[in-house]
């Protein structure tokens, strides 16, 4: 009976843990106001030791980053198009990837981080507050008011998941659809959800909201975990309403 109740605390232990460790950051590019969000774990893959997304407020375009972490130093790269996204963040480089001459130099502290971004001639300060964090790796916490920026986005609209602790756990609630030219929330996605797998899929919290186009009409795809009952929720986009529907 104890090892059984003890084999019980253990699964349930190992079912609740995660992977994610996430801060999220406000604050300014030079004079440019930023929103950036990081994510450090052991290894995606490559050498690669973070991963993250920011936008700058004014175009709220996300840009997906990565890189590596010496201690608080961190030096972050840029991807630049959808080829480069693929082979870095979605197979992996076949070699360890080389960070030597990326823009972004960031020393993080306990309340925010500091450092530089320098592309060609141009170099402009970093200066960052610390908002956000969420961390499931192992009870579970949440401290502030926590969003992911995922990667995927359209011409008009970029994706945001709220994260909740709930009874079952930490994940997303919710998921906002932000008019990037208006720069506000037009649409709001709840999750019939109750085992709260909503956004807890793929290693990088980042990928849990995709997109593509599929017979002319754009889907967002929503990622569930769950281990084998791992699954999506696809939306699709009404050209009238302008709002995204669950595909039935």
């Amino acid at each position: 009976m104890i090892a059984a109740v003890g084999c019980l605390l253990l699964l349930s232990q190992k079912a609740f843990a995660g992977w994610y460790q996430v801060e999220n950051y406000e604050g300014s590019i030079g004079p440019n106001p930023v929103h950036l969000s990081l994510q450090r774990y052991a290894s995606f893959g490559s050498g690669i030791t973070v991963e993250g997304s920011y936008f700058y407020d004014a175009k709220q375009s996300p840009i997906a980053i990565y890189g590596k972490a010496d201690g608080p130093k961190l030096t972050l790269c840029e991807i630049a198009d959808d080829k480069e996204f693929q082979r870095v963040l979605v197979m992996g480089s076949k070699i360890p990837v080389d960070t030597t001459g990326c823009p972004l130099s960031l020393d993080l502290g306990e309340s925010g981080a500091t450092g530089t971004w320098s592309k060609g001639t141009d170099k402009f300060p970093v200066t960052l507050k610390k908002v956000a964090t969420l961390d499931n790796t192992g009870e579970g916490k949440i401290v502030g008011n926590f969003e992911i920026p995922f990667w995927a986005e359209t011409a008009i609209d970029r994706f945001a998941g709220v994260y909740t602790k709930t009874n079952a756990g930490i994940c997303m609630t919710k998921m906002q659809v932000i008019n990037k030219k208006k720069q506000k929330v037009v649409q709001e996605i709840g999750f019939d959800d109750p085992d709260c797998n909503a956004g807890m899929s793929t290693t990088p919290i980042y990928m849990n909201v995709q997109k593509w186009v599929e017979g002319g009409k754009g889907i967002i795809s929503v990622d569930f975990g769950g281990g084998k009952f791992a699954d999506a929720d696809e939306y699709v986009l009404n050209p009238k309403s302008k709002k995204y529907h669950l595909k039935k």
